[in-house]
């Protein structure tokens, strides 16, 4: 059973009940904000993504040695080092993005040329049948 009285427990606690306060409020950003919360969360040197990636090959190295006295079982360990290698491996493939991310960010300026409309990626093209 967890102690809930550990400082580190409940700062586990507090980290995830901000987390969920901000998913909240990504829904409901405007764009602009959604992006900067988005890059953030996203940029691997800086934001939670990298963090709680190296919280869980942490974790591992954790679980590896536990196992390896027969506290935990094996499985828990491979479990958790094949969680990081996956966070790693997605926060690299979303890190070619980021900068994208970034740059709907920015706030812009009003022009006074109209602009064109946004034209649909190939993605989300739906078919007619």
């Amino acid at each position: 059973m967890t102690d809930s009285n550990l400082p580190s427990v409940q700062l586990a606690e507090a980290i995830a009940g901000q987390l969920g306060l901000l998913r909240r409020l990504l829904t409901l950003a405007p764009p602009h904000e959604a992006a900067q919360i988005l890059a953030g969360v996203l940029d691997y040197d800086t934001g939670i993504l990298g963090e709680v990636t190296q919280l869980v090959e942490t974790g591992s190295r954790f679980a590896k040695v536990h196992s390896e006295h027969g506290v935990l079982p094996p499985e828990v360990w491979l479990a958790l080092g094949r969680a990081a290698n996956e966070l790693d491996s997605v926060g690299g493939d979303l890190a070619e993005h980021t900068g994208t991310i970034k740059q709907v960010a920015k706030p812009t300026a009003p022009s006074s040329s109209p602009t064109a409309a946004p034209v649909a990626s190939a993605m989300v093209i739906r078919r007619r049948r």
